[in-house]
């Protein structure tokens, strides 16, 4: 399995080892953790600002007009 070394403050590793030792795992698989939630939970960047950015007739939501062909339905 492949190693990362990362370079952190005093204050922000005894954080992290806090943190680990609450949830009862090793520094190492606390921090893959984190990495694996932030990794996959996360949407790209400016990813909220696509929205409405297409100008294409066929992303228009299809309205129904007749509902005569429709099956009958059992009144509640």
């Amino acid at each position: 399995m492949p190693q990362l070394s990362l370079y952190v403050d005093a204050e922000t590793l005894k954080k992290i080892e806090n943190a680990a030792e609450l949830e009862n795992t090793s520094i190492s698989k606390w921090v893959t953790g984190k990495l694996a939630e932030y990794l996959e939970k996360n949407w790209p960047e400016n990813y909220r600002s696509l929205y409405g950015s297409i100008d294409d007739n066929s992303f228009c939501v299809e309205t129904i007009k007749d509902f005569s062909s429709d099956a009958e339905r059992e009144e509640l």
